[in-house]
């Protein structure tokens, strides 16, 4: 049983990585990274309570694509599409309230095209998204924390991205 769970706890941190960040711009840093890792046909599932910070990380995302302009988070429109190195297709799934209210607007087109495609609130509908998926989860520490703009950060994805985007994210900041 011991060697079953230490393989099961190796799989999940080499598909995991956890960053703590202090500042929103060291934030933005990450997005920022992200940004030049991802290739056309990404896509970034973001989960976070409001505020957390899933929209900071979305303007440096767009930031590390060449993107002119800052993202706005589309919580009204559902979504924004933007011009850069690559196209970045920029959803807010906060008022959608199931899979089948994603029919009518689409998401599909976005998903699997030749652009980047970065969700906040997907974990709203988990279920439309592929297994090559990355998801981002940001988090605002409890009470053990004063700084307001502490985030506590995991990031999954497929084993060898993971490492790439680890090292550039430990380049630009210290872990």
């Amino acid at each position: 049983m011991n060697a079953i769970n230490a393989v099961l706890n190796r799989k999940l941190v080499l598909n995991s990585f956890y960053i703590l960040l202090s500042k929103e711009a060291d934030t933005i840093k990450v997005g920022e990274v992200l940004g030049r890792s991802l290739k056309p046909g990404a896509i970034v599932a973001l989960k976070g309570e409001l505020g957390a910070g899933k929209t900071v990380l979305v303007k440096g995302i767009a930031k590390g694509l060449d993107v002119n302009g800052e993202p706005n988070s589309p919580t009204f429109v559902i979504m924004n599409a933007y011009e850069g190195r690559v196209p970045l297709y920029h959803f807010d799934f906060y008022r959608v309230s199931g899979v089948f209210e994603l029919e009518g607007i689409g998401y599909e087109d976005y998903f699997y095209d030749d652009g980047v495609t970065v969700v906040e609130w997907a974990d709203r509908v988990e279920g439309v998204f592929p297994e090559s998926a990355i998801w981002i989860e940001i988090k605002i520490p409890g009470k053990r924390n004063t700084n307001s703009n502490v985030r506590e950060i995991n990031v999954e994805g497929e084993e060898k991205w993971l490492s790439l985007f680890r090292s550039m994210v430990e380049l630009v900041l210290p872990i």
